[in-house]
């Protein structure tokens, strides 16, 4: 990330008078170019960086320069320390490990057990899920092509060749959002079920995307791609259902019975969250939800019934 990399560079260039351009090139495997917009950036947010010519030239601070330690409070560095071991759990990122060792040389105290640590990977690892994603952060900060076969949620595999733009975490699943050049939009891709992921020697120009508003959700919740459903439940169950829907959504029917209406994305996903409840929750409508929740219940009768 390059955020990651211009904290670094920062602490490399305090303690240290001068290093040369391709030296910091090598050492976060971008080019020299990219390493000259990371200290022009630098220049922009207040950090005296020079470049000195000739034969012991490079790139240091001026003279007399020195970053105040108070700068960064420790509740600060310790929530900075706090996302970066975090993020290092689901992907392999030399730069991050680079900072957390500068940071340490920032607070100059001992190491203390962490009252709070996020683990994003899956319990007993997955090796897989983890190069991948360091393989695409690598994509997306070299604005390099990625091409990929995707199995969607129907198991019907395609290949695809995308603009990748950024890596979502989102409900305990990793995915990337990028442009598909076959589909000619934006599209969300699970990881999971992306293989033989391969970078290929062609760059795009990156899009202008506000990751901030979330587009991904707006995708998601189109009116094309969502079902209304009309779900009813046990009393017994409404403090668990007013905190998964919302209190203002449920109403009690004309038979007492309590009811909850709901748009969510008809795909696996929502089978598979419908099933979860499935002695619990009873879908009223529409009707070919239903009769879907019966074909998998039936299914199952049959996996789990002796064969004669």
């Amino acid at each position: 990330m390059k955020l990651d990399r211009l904290l670094a560079i920062t602490m490399i260039l305090i303690n240290q008078r001068r290093v040369q351009a391709q030296e910091l090139a090598d050492m976060f495997d971008v080019s020299v170019r990219t390493i000259y917009r990371d200290i022009d950036s630098l220049n922009q947010a207040g950090i005296p960086i020079i470049t000195y010519q000739g034969q012991n030239g490079g790139i240091g601070l001026i003279e007399g320069y020195r970053m105040d330690k108070n700068v960064l409070t420790r509740d600060e560095l310790g929530a900075i320390k706090l996302a970066l071991k975090s993020l290092s759990t689901s992907y392999q990122d030399a730069h991050a490990s680079a900072v957390l060792e500068k940071l340490k040389g920032l607070s100059n105290e001992q190491q203390t057990l962490e009252s709070i640590f996020i683990d994003f990977s899956p319990w007993g690892g997955n090796s897989v899920l983890k190069e991948k994603v360091t393989m695409l952060k690598k994509a997306i900060e070299s604005h390099f092509c990625v091409q990929f076969f995707y199995s969607n949620s129907l198991g019907k595999e395609s290949n695809r060749e995308v603009e990748p733009h950024t890596i979502v975490l989102k409900g305990q699943s990793w995915y990337l959002y990028a442009f598909c050049q076959q589909k000619e939009q934006f599209r969300l891709f699970k990881i999971a079920r992306m293989k033989d992921v391969s970078i290929l020697k062609k760059e795009f120009v990156r899009k202008e995307v506000q990751i901030e508003d979330s587009p991904w959700d707006k995708e998601w919740y189109h009116p094309k791609r969502t079902t209304a459903l009309t779900l009813s439940f046990k009393s017994s169950d409404l403090a668990l259902m007013e905190e998964m829907f919302g209190v203002e959504n449920i109403i009690t029917s004309d038979n007492n019975q309590p009811v909850v209406t709901v748009e969510m994305p008809e795909d696996e996903g929502m089978y598979r969250f419908l099933f979860s409840f499935i002695d619990r929750i009873e879908v009223i409508k529409p009707e070919h939800v239903r009769q879907k929740l019966k074909n998998m219940l039936q299914n199952m009768v049959d996996l789990y019934t002796e064969k004669e």
